[in-house]
């Protein structure tokens, strides 16, 4: 499953639990964890997944990698968060990850701050 998302200047990427995806267009920089806006995610095609995944992210050159576990109560139309803790809501799309925000690679956060930067995110089921 692969989907696409923006950069924006006021990304930060440093939010200690948490990293999200969102189809807002606008982000301020309250939004610490919001590492992509106007991402075009299609909720139907996430809650296909389950069990363990591993989430690559990459612009141009620069990736990561972090891995983490489906919530299968996931349903949030416009956000996307993955979480270092086991805390659920419809808003949470996987929990127990590897890494937040402020793990991510900063070469790849900095590329990330670019307007024009295009994110690349591909979901890999990990069911064995």
């Amino acid at each position: 499953m692969q989907f696409k998302s923006q950069g924006h200047v006021n990304l930060l990427g440093t939010h200690y639990n948490t990293f999200e995806f969102t189809k807002d267009t606008e982000l301020t920089k309250k939004g610490d964890c919001i590492i992509g806006v106007n991402s075009d995610f299609d909720v139907e095609e996430l809650k296909k997944l389950e069990g363990k995944i591993t989430i690559i992210i990459g612009v141009e050159d620069e990736k990561d990698e972090i891995t983490a576990e489906i919530n299968p109560e996931f349903n949030h139309k416009t956000e996307m968060v993955i979480r270092k803790s086991d805390f659920l809501d419809n808003r949470t799309f996987a929990i127990n990850a590897s890494k937040a925000a402020k793990d991510i690679n900063r070469e790849l956060i900095k590329k990330m701050k670019d307007p024009k930067a295009i994110i690349n995110i591909k979901i890999e089921d990990k069911k064995e």
